[in-house]
């Protein structure tokens, strides 16, 4: 939002205020990177206890007659040591900072504002320690133990899809930032003929919400679903899907990247449509016939692309899902590490950190019901012939989960550890289907032309080494063995 606010209006609305309060903050000229980090900590857990969305710190504004009088204060110009200002801030805040800096001119005069958005999740620190605002005055907040308790007992109810994105909005105002047709159109209901109508509708699902001044507020969840542009809503504006094209196989060369600047709801479709149009077709021939086959089944790509979306962590501040497409694979990434265990995907009950999101995705269609969703995407890749997606967890800035579709390679090809996980997975299929896995129905797995009985039979010994199957009777004769999960009970 940074850009696209008007300095004016805010900084004029800022002054109004009779003095200086937990949430705003006003300097002249004073740049020290320690101070501005520790403001930063104070105005997110001041926010936070007092249910404010956003803090704000003004550079240009004397705190006393709260008049404009300019600010020789640039912070792109800033820097600690060879840091850029705002990259070191990053660095030394906790991963749920979320902070914007804005800058322009009042009555001729520069001025820069600093928008903190409220801490969530757990308080934001400095350096490892916790600020806050007592009047007028930055403290940490460990030297309060009420006031820290008022903070953490507002974090641990914290919801950030039904926190205010941008509030006090006429009507009119809110439904211009989103494109609520689309959210009719998803779930197949007439579109009312009056604004008062639509507003029913989206505050029904908490996607606006009415303030007690008659005025509209757009929620977290209805900026990230519905939001014609994110970047008119600051705390979710760096939340928005990116899909980046490689050459080749590694990250060196990129061919193009577009981040798409609406709603997840508003654009998933057209994020998929552009992984198939990236994604090369093969061919094949049946008799005298040719048929084009996408090298990555339509249904697994939306099916994993809107877990990401529903899954992630949003307390991971300035992290989004990104989709990468290579030569040999598509990633899907999503901020946050997995609630359920990676090997469990299939038959564990799910869990979402969103739940507002995930009911309305689903609602909306883009996946499937609760619990179903992994066991259609590897049904999808084995009706494919492909190898079982990979997934990995990794644990650095905040953890995130990756999933990678890979396309079809004949069984020769496929290195053993996708040799080993397509035989795990297809295990887990066959279980949560009430069936087992034999070698006949892995061979059939890896298509016409696959793996010879003796060779599953060798992959089968090495799955069960690797702990990953059982058989269900060790003593059965080896051509009539029948395998479950390791997981599996008896």
């Amino acid at each position: 939002m940074g850009a696209d606010i008007d300095i004016a209006l805010l900084v004029e609305e800022l002054c109004r205020h009779d003095a200086e309060t937990e949430w705003i903050e006003f300097k002249t000229n004073n740049s020290n990177p320690e101070m501005i980090g520790q403001r930063i900590s104070a105005l997110a857990n001041s926010a936070c206890r007092l249910g404010a969305p956003t803090a704000y710190m003004v550079w240009g504004i004397d705190d006393e007659t709260h008049k404009v009088v300019g600010s020789s204060f640039r912070y792109r110009l800033v820097k600690k040591g060879n840091e850029e200002l705002e990259n070191w801030l990053h660095h030394q805040l906790t991963d749920n900072a979320s902070f914007e800096f804005a800058e322009g001119e009042v009555g001729g005069m520069h001025v820069t504002v600093l928008m903190v958005h409220a801490s969530f999740y757990h308080t934001v620190d400095f350096e490892r320690v916790p600020y806050v605002r007592v009047g007028s005055y930055t403290k940490k907040l460990r030297e309060y133990p009420t006031i820290e308790s008022e903070v953490w007992g507002r974090i641990t109810k914290f919801d950030f899809e039904s926190v205010t994105a941008r509030g006090g909005l006429p009507l009119p105002d809110a439904l211009s930032l989103l494109d609520f047709p689309k959210y009719f159109d998803l779930l197949g209901v007439p579109m009312p003929q009056s604004r008062d109508e639509v507003a029913h509708y989206l505050c029904d699902d908490e996607v606006l919400l009415r303030q007690d001044d008659g005025r509209y507020a757009v929620t977290n969840l209805g900026a990230l679903l519905l939001a014609k542009r994110l970047r008119d809503f600051p705390s979710v504006a760096r939340k928005a899907l990116r899909l980046v094209q490689y050459e080749g196989r590694g990250r060196t060369e990129m061919l193009r990247s577009r981040d798409y600047e609406g709603g997840y709801a508003v654009e998933l479709e057209a994020a998929v449509e552009m992984v198939m149009a990236l994604t090369p077709a093969r061919e094949d021939v049946v008799g005298a016939v040719r048929t084009q086959t996408n090298a990555y089944p339509e249904r697994a790509v939306r099916e994993i692309l809107a877990n990401a979306l529903i899954h992630q962590d949003l307390a991971i501040a300035g992290s989004g899902p990104v989709i990468e497409v290579f030569a040999d694979r598509v990633d899907f990434t999503n901020p946050g590490t997995s609630l359920v265990d990676l090997m469990r995907l299939v038959d564990n009950p799910p869990k979402s950190r969103n739940q507002r999101l995930a009911s309305l995705m689903r609602r909306f269609r883009f996946c499937e019901e609760l619990g179903t969703g992994w066991d259609r995407i590897i049904s999808s890749c084995e009706a494919s012939y492909l190898p079982a997606p990979r997934v990995v967890e990794y644990e650095e800035a905040g953890g995130s989960v990756r999933i990678s579709l890979i396309p079809y390679a004949p069984y020769r090809s496929m290195n053993p550890q996708d040799r080993v996980m397509a035989c795990y997975w297809h295990a887990c299929i066959c279980f949560t289907n009430g069936d087992v896995m034999t070698n006949q129905s892995l061979r059939s797995r890896f298509g016409e032309g696959g793996p010879s009985p003796s060779t599953v039979s060798k992959l089968l010994s090495a799955a069960v080494e690797a702990r990953l199957i059982k058989p269900v009777d060790p003593t059965t004769a080896p051509r009539y063995m029948r395998y479950v999960p390791a997981w599996a009970q008896a």
